[in-house]
């Protein structure tokens, strides 16, 4: 199937009209001010929590098991938290899509553009490392608005959503790689190309190794450490965060020095520590509801079962 073509007779069945009234409100959403959009999300969440009891259940344990120095009422705050950002983070995303590059400029600020534009200089190519943050798709638009980049792309179980993101995604960057490829990233770099690369989900274990998160043993692809080892790629973190205000902040860190070490787990577990730092300065933004520990030593899913 042509992932970019959006207009297709399949997406006329009765069982995409749901996701075209979605894909109607999302678009109207970008036009609302900033506060506006603030509020409509905070009621979105709201409106989404029904359908959420799953992946509700998942961020709580989540939750659990990364921060058990917290008081019952604490992970409970922060769960509500969470869930109310997931209303903003579909705002965020049509924003990421359909906002003009002027409407997205009086949004955001930069912190250390700077390292990004010295990495570049060096002619090998940057990896920009981020972390599943609820404003993640955005941040990737508002990076875009100061260099070209190259995105990951992994296909969406909805086929017009799916489309439409890859249509927007291409539009927006420079080139789409999808996760399973990781030469075009290889190719990319050596042009001296920016690439924006998100690691920190459970792929399984055949193509992981384990390191601490949160100081809970979790499946961790190696990759980063290995395609810079070919390419010579700086890598840099970048984090995209929510204010208040409705603004964004986008922070970009200096590169990291002496990585990888050439050994996949210690330079897995330094990925892990750089990511979860930037997760514990705003804990609610970040994308909970993924089984981030599904896979363990033991075997899988065993962390997310529920008591007898």
């Amino acid at each position: 199937m042509d992932t970019m073509k959006i207009f297709q007779w399949q997406f006329a069945h009765p069982r995409y009209w749901s996701s075209w009234l979605g894909l109607l409100l999302m678009r109207l959403s970008v036009y609302l001010p900033a506060r506006v959009q603030l509020w409509a999300g905070h009621h979105m969440a709201v409106l989404m929590r029904p359908f959420m009891d799953k992946r509700k259940q998942i961020a709580a344990r989540n939750i659990e098991l990364c921060f058990p120095e917290l008081s019952v009422e604490q992970r409970q705050g922060l769960l509500d938290k969470t869930i109310q950002t997931m209303g903003m983070m579909t705002i965020e995303t049509a924003l990421s899509w359909w906002a003009s590059d002027k409407r997205l400029e009086s949004r955001v600020r930069y912190e250390g553009l700077e390292h990004l534009e010295q990495a570049l200089a060096k002619g090998k190519g940057v990896i920009l490392l981020t972390g599943h943050f609820t404003s993640m798709e955005l941040g990737g638009r508002l990076i875009m608005l100061k260099t070209p980049c190259h995105v990951m792309f992994h296909q969406l179980k909805n086929p017009l959503f799916n489309a439409v993101m890859m249509q927007a995604r291409t539009f927006h960057s420079e080139g789409i790689i999808l996760r399973d490829d990781p030469k075009s990233m290889i190719r990319a770099l050596r042009k001296n190309k920016v690439v924006w690369y998100a690691p920190d989900q459970d792929f399984g274990r055949k193509t992981s190794v384990f390191a601490h998160f949160f100081g809970v043993q979790a499946a961790t692809i190696p990759a980063t450490a290995r395609i810079v080892k070919i390419s010579g790629a700086a890598v840099i973190p970048f984090v995209p965060r929510r204010e208040q205000d409705g603004s964004y902040t986008l922070s970009i860190g200096r590169p990291l020095e002496d990585f990888p070490v050439g050994e996949d787990v210690a330079d897995a577990q330094r990925i892990n520590d750089i990511i979860e730092a930037e997760i514990r300065k705003s804990p609610e933004q970040y994308l909970w509801v993924h089984r981030r520990f599904k896979t363990q030593p033991e075997g899988k899913g065993l962390l997310y079962k529920k008591a007898p």
